[in-house]
């Protein structure tokens, strides 16, 4: 005499383990496809980047696949310092200028692509805060000014550390074509020599 089968019975147990393995090996499937998506997706990203001048940096020990490294958007000072192209010296001349051109501007450096913000209640500052980091912004623009004197106001050596040092560009993104870059980074290393030998940097 035959009843129903229990959840005993062999023939179903192999039959549940066949559902669960095909199941695991579509969602291990489905995941390898989206990590190729998202992948190509970035290499594709990077590679119009690259197309339009920005330093893309490859992350150390790069792979493809689930557990990729970010890359990260090199500024044009470390681009051009990586290169061998500027001393430390004038890299680090170029970035007091930056730092003080993006706090008048109130803006951050590059982030990187991990560079996830998390967004709270607004907290309203404390007196002290508010007046400390109108201290900070007033000293930038001192020094702002008096960097760009020390450049004699020439427009070209001026604009050059605007771009490069302040808002962090290649000369390549923001010259275009390879001769203008070429040019643009002549210029920028005579306003870095001047600002990195003046008294008092």
């Amino acid at each position: 005499m035959s009843g129903p089968k229990t959840t005993r019975d062999p023939t179903l147990k192999a039959q549940r383990a066949a559902r669960d393995r095909l199941a695991r090996l579509e969602r291990q499937a489905k995941a390898r496809a989206e990590a190729v998506e998202v992948s190509d997706g970035v290499a594709e990203t990077v590679a119009l980047s690259r197309a339009r001048g920005q330093a893309i940096a490859e992350p150390a020990g790069a792979r493809r696949g689930p557990r990729a490294k970010p890359y990260r958007r090199q500024t044009g000072l470390e681009f051009l310092a990586g290169r061998g192209r500027i001393d430390a010296e004038a890299r680090a001349a170029g970035e007091r200028y930056g730092s003080a051109y993006r706090r008048v501007k109130l803006e951050k450096a590059i982030p990187s692509t991990l560079g996830l913000q998390v967004r709270g209640e607004f907290v309203t500052p404390a007196l002290e805060a508010v007046l400390a980091h109108a201290e900070g912004t007033d000293l930038a623009r001192r020094k702002l000014r008096e960097f760009r004197a020390r450049l004699w106001r020439q427009n070209d050596l001026v604009a050059a550390c605007d771009l490069i040092c302040g808002e962090e560009k290649t000369p390549r993104e923001v010259a275009g074509s390879e001769r203008e870059a070429g040019r643009l980074e002549a210029v920028l290393k005579v306003a870095l020599d001047i600002l990195a030998s003046s008294p008092g940097r």
